[in-house]
């Protein structure tokens, strides 16, 4: 009987510091009710940094570091080796062209991932559009080359933030005119050879306004995205969260409260896979650049080089699944 016992506190110790690994940041303080910078100093520096997404096992992190006016755009990742997270680095399959918004595949073994890397690696002139490109993971855990998914996915115009759910459904943003606005979310489904063409999600979802960087739950549960120019919009776009019914049907979007939203652009959603967490990414100003206070020179030089600075950082906060 006591070995019985000692057998299942062993499984049980087991199971409980693997969940623990996998819940694991590279921040030490969890989030509450109001978002908060994501791994300041590591993740969230002073510069242009965001999207987010982490791998199943919890130990690996990508990210874009951006210039503000997109003259350059490159995916960044950190790894947790022993315990503990290094540094970012630039992606085995970044650094070259305008890359962003890296998305793990559910089980972990794809990144899905927006570009304008040209479709013949041999050419070097960047494409005038970005499309939905992937890289999948070999035995040695190596990425392999990526791969453009094809003209049934992309389009002549742009593909943006790709999210999978654990079926294979791709959910990106499309500027082409697949439905309501000049940027609709659209699915593609899986099929033998490739995937079905894009087809726009209903008004409950799109709208006349611009609806884009959907985050897609892996269960297909609900969708978190941002939108600009809705009545309830706080200033220059908002998160909103649409579930679906019973039958499967999307319902009518609700609008993130503040302080979630803000009047800043709040976008990039990301939810843990235990559901505990939000993270977004937001250019919210630090409150103390124009608090009505003057400023010495050293004050200005430490704000503008900080956090808050007006461009992207990454936040977080505790998601309520019931918004």
């Amino acid at each position: 009987m006591l070995y019985r016992k000692l057998i299942s506190l062993c499984i049980f110790m087991l199971i409980a510091c693997s969940g623990f690994a996998q819940l694991s940041y590279p921040d030490a303080t969890l989030p509450a009710d109001t978002p908060r910078l994501f791994a300041q100093g590591i993740l969230t520096d002073g510069l242009s940094n965001r999207d987010f997404t982490i791998s199943s096992k919890g130990d690996e992190i990508f990210f874009t570091l951006q210039q503000p006016r997109f003259i350059t755009s490159t995916i960044l990742h950190i790894q947790k080796k022993n315990g503990k997270w290094g540094k970012p680095e630039v992606a085995p399959f970044s650094g070259r062209y305008r890359d962003l918004e890296a998305s793990f595949s559910p089980d972990g073994q794809t990144i899905y991932f927006s570009s304008d890397r040209p479709l013949n690696e041999n050419d070097s002139v960047a494409k005038k559009d970005f499309d939905i490109w992937r890289v999948k993971r070999g035995k040695s855990g190596d990425w392999s080359q990526p791969e453009n998914l094809g003209p049934q996915v992309n389009s002549a115009k742009s593909e943006y933030y790709p999210s999978v759910a654990k079926n294979g459904n791709l959910y990106f943003t499309v500027e082409a005119d697949y439905g309501k606005g000049s940027e609709d979310i659209v699915i593609c489904k899986p099929t033998a050879t490739g995937y079905t063409k894009p087809e726009s999600l209903p008004e409950d979802v799109n709208t006349k306004y611009d609806e884009f960087n959907a985050f897609i739950d892996p269960d297909e549960q609900f969708i978190i995205f941002s939108c600009y120019g809705r009545a309830d919009d706080l200033g220059h776009g908002d998160l909103y969260i649409s579930h679906k019914d019973k039958s499967g049907n999307w319902l009518p979007a609700k609008h993130l409260p503040a302080p979630i939203n803000s009047t800043a652009l709040d976008y990039c959603p990301f939810i843990s896979a235990d559901k505990k967490h939000l993270i977004f990414t937001s250019n919210r100003v630090n409150n103390q650049l124009n608090n009505g206070q003057a400023k010495t020179y050293r004050q200005l030089q430490a704000l503008l080089n900080s956090p808050g600075n007006g461009w992207d950082d990454i936040y977080w906060v505790k998601f309520n699944e019931a918004w």
